[in-house]
């Protein structure tokens, strides 16, 4: 078993890092989407992955190609070995999924967020929810903040109605900002009880709950 593989990073490309661990061995290393562009950014120096070894089968099954996937920390490793448990998504679709940090993805699933969570690649709207049922409680370590994950959710479920018109665009930018889109939806909920207008835009709306957030 490879657990870690260390060297020069000679090439990244489609998703795969070649590393030279000494003279005349390169070894093909996978990579998780949302690290490509800062590896590319790394050709030529010294790089470090904590990595997963396994056989993959090629000609429907008739023969395996060994293969190495690389991660940037133990806990990346982790998540990644966790989101592969959730039937239907396999090692490539996994690598392919984690478009955004391992953190953000752990945060949607524990938030319930199936509509973020379809938006990554090879997690459509079925998978989404598959995953957050099967995932959901088995995240803690994998959250920046697990209990204010877990309130933001049980406030949302309990609530928050689902946001509609220019409410549903404010959530959808708040989430593109860096927000849970639990959290994004609280903020609105504060936003819009704070006014008698109806007629706000969803770029009012915003600026609203930006103001007001942090607010008890």
């Amino acid at each position: 078993m490879i657990s870690r593989i260390e060297g020069t990073l000679v090439d990244v490309s489609d998703g795969v890092a070649e590393v030279r661990v000494s003279a005349g061995l390169i070894y093909e290393v996978l990579v998780p989407s949302c690290d490509a562009g800062a590896l590319l950014m790394m050709t030529g120096r010294e790089v470090a992955f904590h990595t997963l070894h396994y056989f993959e089968s090629q000609g429907q099954g008739s023969h395996f190609v060994p293969r190495l996937i690389g991660f940037s920390s133990r806990q990346q490793r982790a998540f990644f070995e966790l989101l592969t448990t959730v039937k239907g998504i396999g090692n490539r679709k996994a690598l392919r999924a984690m478009q955004v940090s391992h953190e953000r993805m752990a945060e949607a699933i524990a938030a319930g967020d199936a509509r973020f969570l379809s938006t990554l690649p090879e997690i459509g709207k079925r998978t989404a929810e598959s995953t957050i049922v099967e995932l959901k409680g088995k995240l803690d370590s994998f959250l920046r903040d697990p209990l204010a994950a877990r309130r933001a959710t049980a406030m949302v479920s309990a609530s928050i109605p689902l946001p509609v018109g220019p409410a549903a665009d404010a959530e959808d930018i708040l989430v593109a900002l860096g927000e849970v889109r639990a959290q994004a939806r609280a903020l609105i909920e504060r936003a819009l009880a704070g006014s008698d207008d109806g007629t706000l835009g969803a770029q009012e709306i915003v600026t609203r709950a930006l103001r007001s957030r942090g607010v008890g």
